[in-house]
Formats: structure tokens, C-alpha cells, sequence
């Protein structure tokens, strides 16, 4: 045969030599690409024709085309170049094909050598044939069948739409070139390019041929139409799966949508006709239902064609996932019955919750988790039946509730394998905590597996295994969504209080699994009673001690301390110990039933008992989170009482509990929690108790204390007695100080309370009289508190302001330091309640600043500060009156601690005020000033430090009062008996010679670097006025009686000073400086600093400073004879 010695590689270089481009320019357009495919197909006829090596080839291509007629007409159609070049195509990938049939069925080569490599397969392609190949099917698939298809059926807009035609004619090249390509797909290595590529057409092909309208499909019989039909079916059963799922999808297409008026159309894919809806519609759902296909459909959904990024971005895109969900919830129509469909996906569903590929294991098991719940809303019954109780199986298997059959409870039957066990716990956390929806089903669901899993929970506890912590999610997520009543009595069940829950068999017991996990076996029944008991009371008590542990992550919901309230109220009746041994006697007579009901009460109140012990051991600090389970705790404790009261028998340990009770009572109403007017309403409530117990109970103490607490809850606070202030100390562990009760709860008065004791109306409405003995019993300093300065109880300010105002006030440094922290948030934020007292604000502060405890009185001097800045026309005088003037009645020393406090406040807001304080500039000189005056000599020091301060902030721009400042420095420099003081004023100096020099510098760069002539110097010299007459009056001789020199001469020669000294001759440093920068003259030597620099002591020597400042002094005396 001609066509045997034909080699693929001749094949391949046909299909290049075809679709070639040509090198030169050409005609713009499409016609220049029809043009050049025209004239290589005759280059390629040449070839075929004229060249000897080229024969066989031709051969090939002719038996081909025998037996595809459409093809080799269309290949000789030369009016339609474009079906001509695809046929041609089409025929050279055909004659490829058989060539590489025929040569993989030819034997394979053996190895060159033992141990070498194979050589690859005959038909084996290179890469450059596989390029050229995949070129071949694009070519043949953009000319031979896009251009063939409807609009809507797979054609992508924008593809030149081929020459009018009859329908036959459309049909008849729609069928060869489809059945052209699915020859072609049956050859692996040309259907992976083909398929993996090209599926959409070749699909919107066979659909058009087989399942299309009639109009379509002109001049095909029915047998090529169930031909097209089967090849369609045979494709989309062997191309992989996500990837026919995602074609069919698209042919498909979407709903309908809406373009706004006037909007331009933008090139989009038609929309799909229905016939074509509707068919991919029933593949997709045959997909779906065959085997693994719900997995099919979802990555091919999710993931496309299952790339890792795409994978990455789904799992993000909950949106998606949740369309998913309720795709896959829906039952096709093609499905013969909803069960007949639960049946069938439910199984694959939960299969997707064990995939493992960490990079669709997230989307997966989203969309698992929301399917599973989509189908829990919409047919409960059959998703509990196909979904949930398969789901739960592995712990439905070993509960008490199963029927297990005997051959299964041999010893060392392992019931649930370590595997099984794993995936189902790990399935429920992520059905139930992860996808969080607590619906009534899904919670009935769980409870009835609850015991085993709060059995597998403690086991896990006692061992390593990493089940401990999806099972306690597990749990805590089924307690917080359940209703209260509900997880008490599950919480009763787990610990075998009540049959609330399914435990785990009698029978069966947990094994440490070899991976970490755990398996259930049954065991033999323990004959030894000994050893039964010994288990069965371990088993008890690590059940107490799990159920505690899991409580106390229940806290903060309250759960914990309700299920103590529970315990406590079933503890109510346990009878008294007398007629416990009473009762003794009478059980001789009863029946063996009525025995072991009374065992198995008895058993339950001592697990009550151990439960309650082992709460009160481990949470017992934060069990309560309200008022209202205080009063529940009280109310059982008193209710105990009155029951054991009323029988005439009480005990020690009953009347110790009932004193801490009622302690407790009195230490929430002394202050130990913040009360609100509804918590007294709650109180409320034990007003019956406590009447009876002050009725009945023998103890006149408690009498005593019961009918005060009474009082006291009737009156909200508004009355309090010393007996319930005693009682709270007991239970809190502190003395709390005089007036403690009162304070703690009166902002928690209502007006009514007030009224009804108005003998206590003034303590009430001034809450800071009793806090003024209360400070100076707590603090141990008098307060300057007075009824006229403390906010008032008839404020109308908001209550909530109100209450900050009386908590500035409490003894407690934490509480009072809150207050104002919060007051001066209050004043940052301009609240409008705060602005309107914003001069009673200040008073709370200014009050404040007199407390010993740095946290306190530096909040009050933030506070005090902030609230000065934002108003200083306000403030700033009520500031100075106080630091002028301090409060009547103060001690001294007190006196002088809190006006240096006034003054860190108005340095604050010197620095907060910045350019602005020059307006305030005389009356804060002048309180400095003052205070250099006062008798202590720290706060001399401190008003001095501050003058230097405000003299930077002013930018030394004293004005008028320059002379007074030098007056006052120079007094105190040479008079002042404190060193500290001395110093303070020579710094003074210091700070006032490096401003004046900066300022000087600036002018003389001012000079050098404008060209504005003289007027420009003098506008830039008349800053520096004030400063040239500070040094003018400073220098100006005589030195030793007047100026500078006297005020420096004395710190220098003053005796056991150094710091002072040394800081006296830095000063003549700067002087010297100054003067040069000003260009006045030294007229004659510091004769006082020569004295003392010539006549140092032995034991004192003068510090290397004097020295270093007769440098400057000298250059200027020097400089001065030169002029």
C-alpha cells in the first residue's frame, strides 16, 4: 500500500507547509489571511503532485477522502476558501491518525541495553509536532465548525460569520467537520489537545446534530442524528468529569438580564435557546447522578478545570459556595422521586467532607456543610433520615439506647473503629459548630449522642488524644445554643443525674487508639464487686471533674452559675441526718423494688453533693456573673433554712451557710457590685424569706441581720445598718471605712427612697460629708471637701454623669483614678452634659489633686489640664486664684504640695496653649512670681522652674515685666538661704541668655541673607528689645553693685555649693556670648568673680567651670580695647 511508508513527521510538515504565513505584507484583513491559506493549499498540491517523496502522502490523503465524501468535496470548493483550507486541515489530522494506529500496533524495540531506558512509543510525538498539531485542531475547529454554529450555541461573539448557504449545506458541513473531529478524538494523543481545548464547540456540535430543531439540521437522516447523540454521550462519559460539568455550564448560560435604556450593548455570548437549556440541564443532572458526580459537579463548579488559585479564591468565596449548595439541594426533574435523590447524594455529600487536598478540603466541606443544612430546612424528615443519622452512626452504634446484638458484646468486639470514631467526631464539628445553625433539628440531633460524646470527652481528657478538643466545641457550641432549661438537664444527663442523654453502653468502653485517637470495644461484665465499685466511683468522679472543667468556659454566658443554682435547689429536700438514721427502721419492711429506688436516690443526692463540692473547689471565685443568681443563691439557702426551721431541727453547718448567705446579701449592698435601680427589684424577692427567718430562726443575731437586710432592700441603700456593714467585711475580708454603705449605693437611690428616711437626706444628697471623715480615716489626710463643693445628688446632669461625679468621690483609689480618667474622656470628646458643669467638673479635679496617691492626683491633673486648654478664658482664673491662694484650713506643707500640683496643671496648659499663651502671658508671670515669695522652699524652687518654662514658651518675649523678673532673680540669687532655690534662679538666667542669643543669631542671618536694607534689620532687631534690655541693665556697671555680676558673684563665692556655682559661671558664659552677638562693650572685669576665682579654699575648690569662664570674658575685654 502507498500509504504504509508515509511517517508522521511528513504528515506533520503537510499541516505546517498548509497553514504557514506568508513573510511579506499583504492586504489588511481577513481576506489576506484566506489569501495566503489559498495559496499555501496550491503550494501544498505542488508538493503533493511533483515531488516523488511526497507520493505516499498523497495516497493516504486520497483513501482518506474516499471515505469522507463531505470532506473532499469541500476541500476542492474553491469559492470558500475558509471551508477548504478546514477540510484540507481535517483530511491531514485524519491521514495522522492511521499513521499513528498503525505504527503503535507495530512491535515495540527492545531496550539498547540491560537496565536502559525503553525507547519511547512509535506513535510518540515530539514537541514541535505537538505545536503543530494543536495548531492544526485550532485551525480546524475556528474554520470547520465555530463558524457553522447558531448564535447561543457555543459560538463566541466576534467570529466572521461564513457565506450565506442552504441549510443542507450548513448541516452537511456542521456533520463532516464533527464527525471528522469525533474520529480524531478517539486517538489519545490527538484527543487530549482536541478535547482538553476545543470541548465547547465540539459539544455545541453533536448537541446542534442530535438534539437541535429540525431547521438546523437540513438534509441529515435519523440515523446520523442518533449517531451524533451516542458520540456525544461516549465523549462526555470519557473526558474528565469537572470538565464536562464546566462546558455544559456554560453552553447552558444564564439568565436573562436587563441592559439599563440607553446603555451600549457590549459584545456578550447570546443567550442560550431553551431546547439547548434544557438539554444540558438533563446532562448535567446525569452527571450528577453518576457515580462521584456530585463531586464532579462541584469542582467543576468550584474549581473550573482545577487549578490551584482558582481552588484558593472559591474557598474565600463563601457567596459561591452557598449557590452551590442550593443547586445541589434541588432535585432535577429528571429524578423519578425526592428520596430516590436524598438517597443517591446524601452518601456523596458527606463524602465531601472528608476530602483531604488541603487546597479544595475548605470549599468542599463549605459546601457540604451548606447543603447538608439547605436540606435539613427544606425536608427535614428525609435529611435526618439520609443525612443525619448516617453522620452520627459510629456514636449511635455504642449508646445505651442501641440494640447491639450479643455476638457483638463478646469481649474485644471493637464496635467503632479509631478511624470511624475520628471522622465522625471531626464530621460533627464540622456540621454543627462550623456551620453554627441551630435549628431544632439539627439540636435534637446532637443531643441524642451528647452522653457518648461527653464520654469520649472525659476519656480524652485522662489521655493524649487530639479529640479532646472537637469534642468539647461540640459541647460548649450545643450548650450555648440551647435553651437554658435544656443544657441544665443535659448537663444533669452527662453526669447521670437524670435520662436526659443516651451514655454510652454499659458494655462498651474506650481504647487509646494507636494514632491518638480512641476506639470503642465492648468488655466482659466485672464479676469482682470490689473492682465494679472501684470503676464505677472513678468513672463518677472523672465525669464530676470533666463536667466541671467544661463549666468553667461557661462562665461568662452564666450557665455555670445557674447549674449550681440547679444543684443547689435539688440538694433543697435532701432530708435531715436525724431522720435519715430514722428512716433506717422503716426500710426493713419494704420491697426489694422500693430498696432499690431509695439505693439509687441515695446515690444521686451524694453525686449531687460531690458535684456541688467540686464546683465550689474549682469556679466556685466567678460563678455568679448577675444579680439575679446571687438571689437565686441566697433564695435556695434561705428556703433550706426555713424548710429545716419549720421541721424544728437546724445544724451548725445550716446556720453557717445561712450567715454567709446573707453576708453575701449585705456585701452586694454595701458595694461589692455596682447595683441598678432594676437589682433592687430583683432583691426584692427575698423579702419573704428573710422576714421568716427573722420570724422563726432561734439565733438573734441573724434575726437581727435578716430584719436589717430587709430594711436596707426596701430602702435601696438609702439606709443601712452597722450590723450589715459588719457582715460584709466577714464575707469580703476587709474593714470597710466609715460611711461605706451609704456612699456604694447611693447613686443607686431612687427619689421615693430618699423620701422615705429624711433623717438621711443629707448624707444622701451630699455624699462628700461623710467622705470627708471617711478620707481622713482611709487616707489619712484631711479633705477639703465641703457640702457646697461635692456634686449634688439634685444635679441635672444625666445619670450616668452623675454617677462618675460620686465615684470621684469613693475611697477607693481604683475607682475614684476611673472617675476622672472618664470625665476627662468626657471633656475630649465635648460631650454637651459634661460642658454644661464644666466649672463643677474642674472643682472635682482641683479636690482631687489634693489625694496622696500618684494615681489619683495625676488623673485629676490631666484632667484639669485638658479641661483649662480647651477653655482657657474660663479656667485659666479660677487656676491662678487657687494657686495664689490656697484652700482655708490646710496645713501648710499639704498647702504647698497641692499648689506645685496647680502648677504642673498650668504648665500643661501653657504647653497645650502654645503660641496663644502670650495673651495670658502678665498673669501667669505674676503667680510665679508670687510663689518665688512663699516660706516653703520647694515650692520657691518649683515657681521659679516654671517662670524659666513659660519664659520658652513666650518665646522670651517678656515685654514690660522684664525688669521686675531681673529684679526678682537678682533677690533671690544673692539672699535666698536654699541652695535649690539659688539654683532655680540662676537656671532662670540661663534659659533667658540661650533665647537671647538664638534670638540674635537669627537676626544676624536675617541681615545676611535678605537685601531689604536698613528697614529690614530694624524690623527684624525690634524682637530683640526686650532681651538687649535685659542684658543692658544686666551689664551696665558698676559690675559688683548693679547688674548681672552682682547676681551671678554671690552663688559663685558661696560656700559647699558646686552645682550652683558651676551653673552661675555657665551663665557668664552665655552673657559674654550675648554680648559679643550684640556688639556691647565690657567696660570692666567682673572684679567680685576675679576675688573669687584668686582666692579658692583648700577643702572647697572652685569647679573647672569658674576657670573655663574667664575664656569668654577675656576675648571680650580684649575685643573691647581693640575698638
Amino acid at each position: 500500500m502507498a500509504g504504509g511508508a508515509v511517517e508522521p513527521s511528513r504528515v506533520v510538515e503537510a499541516l505546517e507547509l498548509l497553514l504557514g504565513r506568508p513573510a511579506g505584507p499583504g492586504p489588511d484583513g481577513v481576506p489576506l489571511r484566506l489569501e495566503a491559506l489559498r495559496d499555501n493549499a496550491a503550494a501544498l498540491e505542488e508538493r503533493l503532485r511533483g515531488e516523488p517523496g511526497w507520493a505516499a502522502l498523497r495516497g493516504l490523503r486520497a483513501a482518506v477522502l474516499g471515505r469522507a465524501p463531505a470532506l473532499a468535496a469541500g476541500a476542492e470548493d474553491e469559492a470558500e476558501p475558509a471551508w477548504a483550507v478546514a477540510c484540507a486541515v481535517l483530511a491531514l489530522l485524519l491521514c495522522l491518525k492511521e499513521r499513528l494506529e498503525a505504527l503503535s500496533a507495530a512491535p515495540v524495540a527492545p531496550a539498547s541495553a540491560p537496565g536502559a531506558a525503553p525507547p519511547p512509543a512509535a506513535d510518540t510525538l515530539s514537541a514541535a509536532q505537538g505545536q503543530a498539531v494543536r495548531r492544526a485542531l485550532r485551525a480546524a475547529v475556528g474554520l470547520g465548525l465555530a463558524p457553522y454554529l447558531p448564535p447561543g450555541v457555543g459560538r463566541r461573539p466576534g467570529l466572521p460569520a461564513p457565506p450565506l448557504s442552504p441549510g443542507a449545506a450548513r448541516g452537511a458541513r456542521l456533520r463532516a467537520a464533527t464527525a471528522a473531529l469525533v474520529e480524531l478524538a478517539r486517538h489519545p494523543a490527538l484527543g487530549a489537545p482536541l478535547l482538553a481545548q476545543h470541548l465547547g464547540p465540539l459539544l455545541a456540535g453533536l448537541c446542534l446534530l442530535g438534539h437541535g430543531p429540525a431547521v438546523h439540521c437540513e438534509g441529515l437522516s435519523e440515523a446520523e442524528r442518533a449517531e451524533s447523540r451516542e458520540a456525544l454521550q461516549h465523549i462526555l462519559d470519557r473526558v474528565y468529569q469537572p470538565l464536562a460539568v464546566r462546558e455544559l455550564l456554560i453552553l447552558q448560560g444564564g439568565p436573562k438580564q436587563s441592559r439599563p435604556a440607553g446603555e451600549e450593548t457590549k459584545p456578550a455570548f447570546a443567550r442560550s435557546p431553551a431546547w439547548l437549556r434544557r438539554l444540558c440541564g438533563q446532562l448535567l443532572s446525569e452527571r450528577l447522578m453518576r457515580p462521584n458526580g456530585l463531586q464532579a459537579v462541584v469542582r467543576g463548579i468550584m474549581e473550573g478545570t482545577g487549578g490551584g488559585t482558582d481552588a484558593e479564591t472559591a474557598a474565600v468565596d463563601w457567596r459561591k459556595c452557598d449557590a452551590v449548595a442550593k443547586i445541589l439541594a434541588s432535585c432535577p426533574q429528571q429524578c423519578l422521586s425526592l428520596e430516590d435523590y436524598y438517597k443517591h447524594v446524601c452518601p456523596q455529600i458527606l463524602d465531601l467532607l472528608h476530602i483531604q487536598d488541603k487546597l479544595t478540603a475548605r470549599q468542599f466541606q463549605r459546601v457540604a456543610t451548606t447543603t447538608l443544612l439547605t436540606m435539613v430546612k427544606e425536608h427535614p424528615q428525609l435529611a435526618e433520615k439520609h443525612l443525619l443519622q448516617p453522620l452520627l452512626t459510629p456514636l449511635l452504634r455504642c449508646s445505651d439506647a442501641a440494640e447491639i446484638a450479643e455476638e457483638d458484646l463478646s469481649a474485644g468486639t471493637v464496635l467503632v473503629t479509631e478511624a470511624e470514631l475520628s471522622s465522625c467526631v471531626e464530621d460533627v464539628f464540622k456540621v454543627y459548630v462550623v456551620g453554627n445553625d441551630s435549628s431544632s433539628l439539627l439540636l435534637r440531633s446532637l443531643q441524642s449522642v451528647l452522653g457518648v460524646v461527653f464520654s469520649l470527652y472525659s476519656f480524652a481528657k485522662q489521655n493524649v488524644s487530639y479529640l479532646r478538643s472537637p469534642c468539647q466545641e461540640v459541647l460548649l457550641w450545643f450548650l450555648e445554643k440551647s435553651e437554658r432549661q435544656t443544657s441544665l438537664w443535659v448537663l444533669e444527663g452527662c453526669v447521670g443525674l437524670a435520662s436526659s442523654v443516651h451514655r454510652l453502653h454499659p458494655q462498651c468502653r474506650f481504647r487509646v487508639g494507636s494514632e491518638g485517637g480512641a476506639a470503642i470495644a465492648a468488655e466482659e461484665p466485672v464479676s469482682d464487686e470490689d473492682e465494679a465499685l472501684y470503676q464505677k466511683v472513678s468513672s463518677e468522679q472523672c465525669h464530676v471533674e470533666s463536667l466541671v472543667e467544661l463549666l468553667s468556659h461557661c462562665q461568662q454566658s452564666g450557665l455555670a452559675g445557674d447549674f449550681f443554682i440547679h444543684c443547689l435547689k435539688a440538694l433543697r429536700n435532701v432530708a435531715a441526718e436525724d431522720e435519715a438514721v430514722a428512716s433506717c427502721d422503716a426500710m426493713a419492711g419494704r420491697s426489694l423494688l422500693e430498696l432499690e429506688q431509695h439505693s439509687a436516690e441515695q446515690r444521686r443526692k451524694l453525686l449531687v453533693l460531690q458535684l456541688v463540692a467540686a464546683l465550689c473547689e474549682s469556679v466556685s471565685d466567678t460563678v455568679f456573673t448577675n444579680i439575679a443568681q446571687v438571689e437565686e443563691f441566697v433564695a435556695v439557702t434561705l428556703q433550706r433554712a426555713c424548710i429545716s426551721l419549720a421541721r424544728g431541727h437546724g445544724t451548725a453547718v445550716e446556720a453557717q451557710t445561712l450567715s454567709m448567705a446573707m453576708g453575701l446579701v449585705a456585701a452586694v449592698l454595701s458595694g461589692a457590685m455596682q447595683l441598678k435601680s432594676s437589682d433592687f427589684a430583683v432583691l426584692k424577692r427575698l423579702l419573704p424569706l428573710l422576714e421568716e427567718v427573722s420570724c422563726t430562726h432561734p439565733d438573734p443575731v441573724i434575726q437581727e441581720l435578716a430584719a436589717d437586710l430587709r430594711i436596707t432592700i426596701c430602702t435601696r441603700g438609702a439606709f443601712s445598718t452597722e450590723m450589715v456593714g459588719t457582715a460584709a467585711e466577714s464575707v469580703l475580708g476587709k474593714k470597710l471605712g466609715p460611711g461605706r454603705t451609704e456612699a456604694c449605693t447611693a447613686p443607686c437611690q431612687s427619689p421615693g427612697a430618699a423620701g422615705a428616711l429624711p433623717q438621711h437626706s443629707h448624707s444622701c444628697g451630699h455624699p462628700s460629708a461623710p467622705r470627708e471623715s471617711e478620707e481622713q480615716t482611709v487616707h489619712g489626710e484631711p479633705s477639703a471637701v465641703g457640702p457646697a463643693a461635692a456634686p449634688s445628688a439634685e444635679s441635672s446632669a444625666p445619670a450616668q454623669l452623675h454617677e462618675l461625679l460620686l465615684s470621684a468621690y469613693d475611697p477607693q483609689v481604683p475607682v475614684r483614678a476611673a472617675a476622672l480618667r472618664s470625665l476627662s474622656s468626657l471633656i475630649m470628646q465635648r460631650d454637651p452634659e459634661a460642658l454644661q458643669i464644666q466649672e463643677k467638673i474642674l472643682q472635682v479635679f482641683l479636690e482631687n489633686l489634693q489625694h496622696e496617691d500618684s494615681f489619683v492626683y495625676l488623673s485629676a491633673i490631666q484632667g484639669a489640664a485638658l479641661l483649662s486648654s480647651e477653655y482657657p478664658e474660663q479656667m485659666l482664673p479660677i487656676l491662678l486664684a487657687r494657686y495664689g491662694h490656697p484652700v482655708q484650713g490646710t496645713e501648710d506643707s499639704t498647702a504647698a504640695v497641692t499648689r506645685m500640683k496647680l502648677g504642673e496643671v498650668l504648665m500643661r496648659v501653657t504647653r497645650a496653649l502654645g503660641d496663644l499663651v502670650i495673651k495670658h502671658r502678665e498673669p501667669l508671670i505674676h503667680a510665679f512670681l508670687r510663689g518665688a515669695r512663699n516660706p516653703d522652699s520647694t515650692l520657691r524652687a518649683s515657681s521659679l522652674s516654671n517662670l524659666g518654662e513659660l519664659c520658652q514658651r513666650l518665646g522670651f518675649q517678656l515685654g514690660s515685666v522684664i525688669h521686675e523678673v531681673s529684679s526678682c532673680l537678682t533677690a533671690i540669687a544673692k539672699t535666698d538661704p536654699e541652695a535649690e532655690v539659688r539654683r532655680a534662679a540662676v537656671h532662670v538666667v540661663v534659659l533667658l541668655l540661650r533665647g537671647l542669643s538664638k534670638k540674635a543669631t537669627e537676626k544676624e542671618r536675617a541681615e545676611e541673607h535678605t537685601g531689604r536694607g536698613k528697614s529690614s534689620s530694624r524690623s527684624a532687631c525690634s524682637h530683640l528689645g526686650a532681651h538687649q534690655s535685659l542684658v543692658h541693665y544686666s551689664a551696665s556697671p558698676p559690675w559688683g553693685t548693679s547688674g548681672l555680676g552682682t547676681l551671678i558673684a554671690p552663688p559663685i563665692a558661696g560656700p559647699k555649693l558646686g552645682a550652683v556655682r558651676t551653673q552661675a559661671c555657665g551663665a557668664v558664659m552665655f552673657l559674654c556670648h550675648s554680648l559679643d552677638v550684640l556688639h556691647l562693650p565690657l567696660t570692666a572685669p567682673p572684679e567680685p568673680m576675679s576675688a573669687c576665682l584668686s582666692k579658692p579654699t583648700a577643702s572647697e575648690p572652685l569647679p573647672g567651670a569658674a576657670y573655663g569662664c574667664l575664656v569668654p570674658v577675656s576675648m571680650s575685654l580684649c575685643s573691647t580695647t581693640e575698638e
